[in-house]
């Protein structure tokens, strides 16, 4: 969709300086752009690599001056980028209807505009809302229900029961609502413990491929408001994650575990069972946390097991000098027994 550099600036409410009519057909690096994509500068240092740029238009900072190029001032040009990008580049719906190699019981219920792709099969009494894409290959379970304007893309699995809430995206291969792995050793044997509850996931989450979401044993695995999970992301039973909160691949947490509004969560990090991040809380990479521990709200932790940054980073410092001080500490030793 191609606009001008104008209307661009008063959908995003920014102060353009130079051609209103500069023609902006999509988005790009600075090195990659064409003449009508649009670039963003965030950063002094970025500016050289805007200015030999083949795009006409950037966003950027009040007071950047790029020669050669209109500008539309913003506050914050990187997010102003991202709703440019959505703005102008608006995701190709498949067209509206059931593919005939589908299998969708009468009993389903289905909303306006509802793409349903080839070979899907959605079980009975499951919903599926006005505008929501199912692509080829997914499965959705009996009673499960998809909220408007959602989007499944190929090979996703929704077990019994789970609830998507309004414009969910669920990435290829993930699997949502999975027993969790909870066994009672006795008699000689794991006897399985109840994988009973459910799965509620609210408006705007976006989950990752081959990512997996447990239900709860006895209660409900539930994902907040506009949380966004990563690719490779295991989410065991009786979890509970807020809103706006960020987690990045191959992260594991453990059952019974919480996650407050807008936590931070690196790659790999391991969260034990019954853990605690409060509001705000950030766990870096490779993160370890303990069984029952709580990272307070705001707190920044690093390392296993997790601790506060600035004292990991002083551990870290000695730990990196270990081989300097064994051979002082050598030293030392051998001139002990000189002198002995």
């Amino acid at each position: 969709m191609t606009r001008t550099a104008g209307e661009l600036a008063e959908f995003l409410g920014g102060k353009i300086t130079g051609d209103t009519s500069t023609a902006i057909a999509g988005v790009s690096s600075p090195e990659r752009a064409r003449v009508e994509d649009l670039i963003y500068v965030d950063s002094p240092r970025n500016l050289d690599r805007a200015v030999k740029s083949n795009a006409q238009c950037a966003l950027a900072n009040e007071q950047t001056a790029l020669r050669g190029k209109t500008i539309i001032e913003v506050a914050n040009p990187k997010l102003a980028f991202a709703k440019a990008a959505a703005w102008l580049l608006p995701k190709h719906a498949p067209p509206p209807g059931i593919h005939p190699t589908a299998i969708v019981p009468a009993s389903v219920h289905a909303g306006l505009d509802v793409s349903i792709g080839a070979y899907v099969v959605i079980e009975d009494g499951a919903e599926v809302g006005a505008r929501s894409v199912i692509e080829p290959f997914c499965f959705v379970g009996r009673g499960a229900l998809i909220g408007e304007s959602c989007w499944l893309h190929a090979r996703v699995t929704l077990y019994a029961g789970v609830r998507l809430g309004n414009r969910v995206e669920v990435h290829s291969g993930a699997v949502i609502g999975a027993d969790g792995f909870g066994y009672v050793l006795g008699e000689g044997r794991h006897w399985k413990f109840p994988q009973i509850g459910g799965v509620e996931i609210a408006d705007d989450v976006e989950i990752g491929c081959n990512t997996a979401i447990d239900r709860g044993s006895l209660e409900t695995t539930r994902i907040g408001q506009g949380a966004k999970i990563d690719n490779l992301v295991q989410v065991a039973h009786n979890v509970k994650i807020g809103e706006r909160t960020v987690i990045a691949a191959q992260t594991g947490i453990s059952g019974s575990s919480t996650l407050g509004q807008d936590v931070i969560v690196g790659g790999q990090v391991g969260i034990a069972d019954h853990c605690t991040l409060q509001n705000g809380a950030i766990a870096g990479a490779q993160a370890g946390i303990p069984t029952g521990k709580t990272i307070r709200r705001g707190q920044v932790v690093w390392g296993t097991p997790a601790r506060p940054l600035q004292k990991f980073k002083e551990q870290y410092a000695w730990f990196a000098r270990l081989p300097e001080l064994a051979e002082r500490l050598r030293e030392l030793e051998k001139r002990r027994l000189a002198e002995d």
